[in-house]
């Protein structure tokens, strides 16, 4: 901590007089009384007619408002030691609910170098190959496989209605969708949406605290307790169903392609993020946070304003040619004088702009 230096200052009131060094302040009264005391005697020896002796030169009288013979000290400058300096900068305040908070912001900037370096272009190469209707019905087949597990947390949460429209979705996306690659049961004249439910949410409910937050390299951003809700959530399918869902042949593929597929997803909100705020983690940690405690409101019946923001999948670039700047529309002005047949249009007036479609 940087700690200013204290100014001494000095005032000197009427005439400072130095004196081997020593300064000393005498009001300008007494001065002028020793004077006119010093004058008196010299005046009655002269009326007694004895000589008078030269009077000494009178002592100068300096101006109370002059500046002291003894400068001032001069203000000691704050420190500036570039050391200090850099701690105050760069130190980080501990924040609530991140006790690990030092060690969590360096797993986020390795994320963060290897997802610019790798991931990120591999999951936009992935979007970029794989069709979005393929993409999609990839999606739609893991989402439709989590729909028991959905099912489930909404029965210990008591939200039965909820609980069987999960049903309801279940049967007709793994019929009618071709075993869930089309989400037929969001349409009409169903119009069923799609709710993610897990663990962490029903222990959320039951007002089990978050616990500490954490940024693990592969789950990302977490808290003690939505790790433990999904550990659990991602061992229910595998024991309760077998092969091929305990075999590494066929998670490794999937997890690498949900991956990827979520990662070209959030492309765009991750590109905001890293140019909007210098301080990237804790913007990610406070959004994450954030979103988390809405769900859980929402499950409670709990008044909030979500801030979930709205993400649009990435689509093949378009080539697509910029649309004509909109001109406003022109004041009333009087008729203007004809132009001349073989004279040039000005060029302070703009040509009409012309007429386009809407493509979508």
């Amino acid at each position: 901590m940087t700690i200013a230096g204290m100014t001494s200052a000095v005032l000197l009131v009427g005439a400072p007089i130095n004196m081997g060094g020593l300064s000393l302040a005498l009001p300008a009264e007494q001065i002028g009384k020793a004077e006119t005391e010093q004058s008196a005697p010299q005046s009655t020896s002269s009326a007694q007619g004895v000589p008078r002796p030269a009077p000494a030169p009178p002592v100068p009288t300096a101006d109370p408002k002059a500046a002291p013979l003894d400068p001032p000290q001069a203000a000691t400058p704050a420190s500036t030691d570039p050391e200090l300096m850099e701690m105050t900068v760069t130190a980080r305040t501990k924040t609530p609910g991140d006790p690990l908070e030092r060690a969590n912001a360096l797993s986020f900037e390795v994320t963060q170098a290897v997802d610019r370096a790798v991931v990120g272009p591999a999951a936009l190469t992935f979007a970029k190959i794989v069709p979005l209707p393929v993409r999609e019905g990839f999606g739609n087949f893991l989402f439709n496989l989590q729909e028991p597990k959905v099912f489930v947390n909404f029965v210990l949460q008591h939200k039965i209605g909820k609980a069987a429209e999960t049903v309801a979705r279940f049967l007709i996306n793994s019929t009618i969708g071709v075993g869930g690659l089309f989400d037929i049961a969001k349409r009409k004249p169903f119009k069923l949406p799609r709710r993610p439910n897990g663990l962490a949410n029903t222990l959320g409910f039951y007002g089990v605290k978050p616990g500490a937050y954490l940024f693990l390299p592969i789950v990302g951003p977490t808290t003690i307790r939505d790790i433990v809700g999904s550990s659990i959530d991602q061992l229910l399918l595998p024991l309760a169903v077998g092969r091929p869902f305990n075999r590494p042949e066929f998670t490794l593929p999937i997890t690498i392609g949900r991956t990827l597929d979520r990662r070209a997803y959030f492309d765009d909100e991750l590109r905001k993020m890293r140019e909007g705020p210098k301080d990237l983690y804790s913007a990610r940690r406070d959004l994450y946070l954030q979103m988390r405690q809405d769900e859980i409101d929402d499950l409670k019946g709990r008044p909030h304003t979500p801030i979930r923001p709205t993400l649009a999948p990435v689509l093949p670039a378009k080539a697509t040619e910029p649309a004509p700047a909109q001109l406003p529309p022109p004041e009333a002005k009087p008729a203007p004088t004809p132009t001349p047949p073989n004279a040039e249009p000005s060029p302070l007036i703009p040509p009409p702009a012309p007429a386009t479609t809407d493509p979508g």
